[in-house]
């Protein structure tokens, strides 16, 4: 390993010349040779370097600049570093696993809930008996508690028109 001063360096095309008392004539360095450095060289710097010879020309290799820390792997994102997993699609399959799951769980239970009547009296009077006898308006009922009875009991009523289960909404008799 040789060790010399960074004579010339041309920061915008990343390469440079090395000049060193151990050879007779200057290096050629490029940035590739010291993309693990923290940062870039400058002119001034003292390289440790090894010669590669091509064509008759001499070329650093494996080289550092005293005095200045190496990258960790981590921290050379561009060479190492891979890309995180995604677990997006992960969640939303355990997500919809998990509904499926408690739905088939919560089924047999959903068959026996029983429709709320707010139109019940809050007296505890018994209520009165009526019988899906055919009749399909508002005009056709005696009251309220009627009409409530055969929209949730009776076939073909058309006392709801905007289906909230309030009947005969419009009937001022009620």
């Amino acid at each position: 390993m040789y060790k010399g001063r960074l004579d010339k360096w041309d920061a915008v095309n990343g390469y440079g010349f090395i000049s060193s008392d151990e050879l007779t004539s200057d290096t050629f360095i490029h940035i590739s040779a010291l993309k693990h450095m923290s940062r870039q060289p400058v002119a001034g710097d003292f390289i440790y370097f090894d010669v590669e010879e091509n064509k008759g020309k001499k070329r650093a290799t494996r080289a550092r600049i005293e005095g200045v820390k190496v990258k960790f792997p981590s921290e050379n994102t561009a060479d190492t570093q891979t890309s995180p997993i995604n677990l997006t699609p992960y969640f939303v399959v355990i997500s919809i696993l998990i509904a499926v799951f408690i739905f088939f769980k919560l089924a047999p239970y959903l068959d026996n809930l029983q429709p709320v009547n707010y139109f019940t009296s809050s007296d505890n009077t018994p209520q009165k008996n009526y019988v899906c006898d055919g009749r399909q308006h508002c005009s056709q009922m005696t009251s309220r508690e009627e009409a409530v009875f055969f929209i949730q009991n009776c076939p073909n009523t058309k006392m709801d028109g905007d289906y909230d289960g309030v009947p005969c909404e419009n009937d001022s008799r009620f």
